[in-house]
């Protein structure tokens, strides 16, 4: 890949040439990454035969260091589907429940966050409708970094709350339900051709907090796909600009997912059957009463 960069005429075709960029970029990381834990082994191995009890515990240290980069590098490799590595767009949708799951929504987009900040992805809310009383009533976050898609694509499915309602005058125990998407972040891709004539862009007002530009320009971006009757809105930045390139990135990724569809053998691997957010079709419950559990599934 780096004689292909050296091609004359490499970067006649920026998207590509940027796509074959980032790929060495990863390729050599990673050839670093297993270079230098190679050497602390050898390291490692010769300070084992020269030691005579004084450095039994720097040893000890040094080799639970090694078990646990070990240990993340493991799950890294079993992250080697053709998008893994790249990033990802996440989209949660409230589900039969009315405000308990729109609370419940929210409540995910929190955790979806919070795991992003402790792993050093970075994040961007592209479009986010609010509930009526409580929570959201779906958001579309776009996460930036390595194998962000690799780690979040096991997410997608339907997720199960049940606990004590807090909107519920009687406290009762209410079911709430959500839907998880998860899409790779398609970019430099030949196929996925998005033509001016074939698409439909509406702009309106945002109905979201976000200061006075936002509340009172037309600066919500609404994009339908004549072919297909996607509909992508993006209403978070304060630029309409910005809100179209958003919404143009979310429509690429969808775009890509149909065409996965086509393709019978990879529908499980990027999509997996489509599931009615109500009870029966969830992938994972989380239980706060009677007894505290989370169960997965699948599994």
């Amino acid at each position: 890949m780096h004689k292909l960069s050296e091609e004359t005429g490499f970067w006649d075709d920026p998207n590509n040439a940027q796509s074959v960029m980032k790929r060495i970029a990863y390729l050599d990381d990673q050839i670093d990454e297993w270079s230098s834990l190679q050497t602390q082994v050898e390291g490692l191995t010769a300070l084992w035969e020269l030691d005579d009890g004084s450095l039994t515990d720097e040893i000890d240290q040094h080799v639970n260091e090694l078990e646990n980069l070990l240990a993340k590098k493991e799950i890294a490799l079993l992250l080697s589907g053709n998008y893994d590595h790249g990033n990802a767009l996440l989209a949660i949708h409230a589900g039969a429940g009315g405000t308990d799951s729109q609370d419940w929504a929210g409540m995910l987009e929190r955790m979806y966050l919070r795991w992003a900040e402790n792993n050093g992805y970075k994040t961007e809310v592209l479009d986010r409708t609010v509930g009526e009383e409580a929570g959201i009533k779906s958001v579309t976050i776009s996460f930036t970094g390595e194998l962000a898609y690799g780690y979040l694509k096991a997410e997608k499915g339907v997720h199960r709350l049940v606990r004590l309602s807090p909107f519920d005058a009687a406290h009762r125990r209410h079911t709430s339900f959500a839907l998880i998407e998860v899409l790779p972040e398609i970019e430099g891709n030949d196929d996925i051709v998005i033509r001016p004539e074939d698409i439909e862009i509406e702009v309106y007002k945002s109905s979201g907090a976000g200061g006075q530009n936002v509340q009172k320009n037309m600066t919500a971006v609404r994009i339908i796909h004549l072919a297909t009757g996607l509909v992508v809105t993006c209403q978070n930045e304060r630029s309409q600009t910005q809100n179209r390139e958003s919404a143009l990135k979310v429509l690429r990724s969808r775009l890509f997912e149909l065409q996965v569809q086509a393709h019978a053998d990879e529908i499980s691997d990027l999509k997996g059957e489509f599931k009615k957010v109500e009870w029966g079709s969830q992938i994972r419950s989380y239980v706060l009463h009677p007894y505290q559990m989370v169960k997965d599934h699948r599994t």
